[in-house]
């Protein structure tokens, strides 16, 4: 593609103040109030002095902005041009959402959580199908990341597992086999702090969260993790809140011994890496086969503290690095074994397996938040970088569920693809008789989608039942 007229040809002039450059906010900004999300913030955040005024219009604009593609305060600005003013009102600058941020102590950041978990419930109702109800498992899947920071001088950074300087989030995600993941759970930690630290508190809360979504209070939920969360106070806490769990566990010496104990005969060969499916033997032919055995976890605790379930062992041929064309004098392995409480009637040994791997999901929710909001943490002050890490998680849910109406590729799309096909569209506001029409552009490839989502928050509200 080139340039159709030369330089002489081409003059700019910034001049126009019917223009915006993110049409999709307006549909998704309908949406977030339908949700709930200003009379949220006004009722339960309670910011002090007059940095804290008006928080539903403060919250609502720095969420704007991450929808949009802001990822630091200064940013913010990307709402303050052109004709924005005319379609929304209360749009405040980058410094006064920078003070209202860094006003926020602790307790408010626990404010900030409780709008995030009644806002998801707010907008499974909108959109059905952000967490649709399912026949088997709902999957609440629990990971930290580092988010890299640069100066000593930011508050909690530190060195964690990553060596990168950075400070921790910690968060739990809820999806099934038919959805894409939304956030239920957040927290912010030091940078050098290890990964279970706060996971007891942040499970409990993110198994409630998900009860509270409409249609998930009936639902088996299976909590999914890494070895970092094999732990009593993880997995206790998630099974009192009445979930499953399929955890990672280390290669301590009981778990070695309990491998040690499964006979030659249980090993099956399952679909892997390069696996090959013979029509002869309707087998997979591959070089991974799992098994399981009877399993009591925490069994060096008081005997309250026990928890049965099953150790579902995946193990891998370890080959020799040297010259793999000459045979070892005996097999060698390498195990991977997973402490899980499924119900063997809904996930048996090859399905229990296969769906624990599949908790990799949560690390495309880390690439999606780093490669937008996240990307920074733009404060030197840990309380209000753990109030912008809130917002970042709302704005992903509020993209999510925009994506999940305007359905198609959408619905379980990236925020970033959502955010260049239904939100980063140019548009010009035309006045007629006390009325605005929007002008998008023509021949817009995902017209369908985004009016899909336009229709759906600006229709007029269905009539009540008699």
């Amino acid at each position: 593609m080139q340039v159709s007229h030369t330089r002489n040809a081409l003059s700019v002039s910034f001049d126009d103040p019917n223009l915006i450059s993110t049409a999709g906010l307006v549909p998704i900004m309908r949406l977030a109030d339908t949700a709930g999300l200003t009379a949220l913030a006004e009722d339960r955040l309670t910011v002090p002095t007059d940095k804290g005024a008006n928080p539903g219009a403060k919250i609502t604009t720095l969420i704007a902005g991450m929808v949009a593609g802001a990822d630091s305060i200064a940013d913010m600005d990307i709402l303050r041009h052109g004709g924005m003013s005319t379609i929304f009102n209360q749009i405040y600058a980058p410094s006064t959402l920078g003070s209202f941020l860094r006003s926020c102590a602790f307790g408010h950041v626990r404010q900030f959580d409780a709008v995030a978990s009644r806002f998801l419930t707010g907008l499974a109702a909108q959109a059905p199908n952000l967490v649709p109800a399912t026949e088997g498992y709902v999957f609440v899947d629990v990971d930290d990341t580092i988010v890299e920071v640069h100066g000593y001088k930011k508050q909690g950074a530190g060195f964690g597992y990553s060596g990168v300087r950075g400070l921790n989030a910690l968060l739990a995600t809820v999806s099934t086999q038919d959805s894409a993941p939304v956030i239920v759970g957040q927290r912010l930690r030091k940078g050098s702090c290890g990964s279970p630290r706060g996971a007891k508190r942040l499970i409990g809360d993110a198994v409630a969260t998900t009860r509270r979504v409409p249609g998930m209070d009936n639902q088996k939920i299976l909590l999914r993790a890494d070895s970092a969360y094999y732990g009593h106070p993880s997995i206790s806490a998630a099974i009192k809140a009445g979930a499953e769990v399929s955890v990672t566990t280390r290669m301590t010496s009981n778990i070695t011994q309990a491998i040690t104990q499964i006979p030659d005969t249980s090993w099956e060969t399952i679909e892997y890496t390069d696996a090959v499916f013979d029509e002869g033997t309707q087998r997979w032919i591959s070089s991974a086969e799992v098994a399981e055995i009877p399993f009591t976890a925490f069994t060096s605790r008081k005997k309250t503290d026990h928890i049965p379930g099953r150790l579902v062992v995946r193990r891998i041929p370890e080959l020799n690095k040297k010259d793999i064309d000459q045979p070892g004098l005996f097999d060698l392995y390498r195990f991977h074994a997973v402490f899980t409480t499924a119900d063997p009637d809904i996930l048996d040994t090859v399905a229990a397996d296969k769906t624990h791997r599949q908790h990799a999901i949560i690390e495309q929710v880390n690439a999606d938040l780093k490669n937008s909001a996240l990307a920074h943490m733009p404060s030197g002050v840990f309380t209000a970088n753990a109030a912008w890490l809130v917002c970042a998680v709302m704005a992903f849910n509020l993209t999510r569920a925009a994506g999940t109406i305007a359905a198609g590729t959408m619905a379980r799309a990236t925020t970033s693809m959502i955010r260049r096909r239904l939100v980063s569209i140019p548009v010009r506001i035309a006045r007629s008789a006390r009325r605005l029409t929007l002008h998008l552009p023509d021949r817009w490839r995902w017209e369908s989608q985004w009016s899909r989502l336009f229709d759906h928050t600006h229709s007029p509200p269905a009539a009540a039942a008699a």
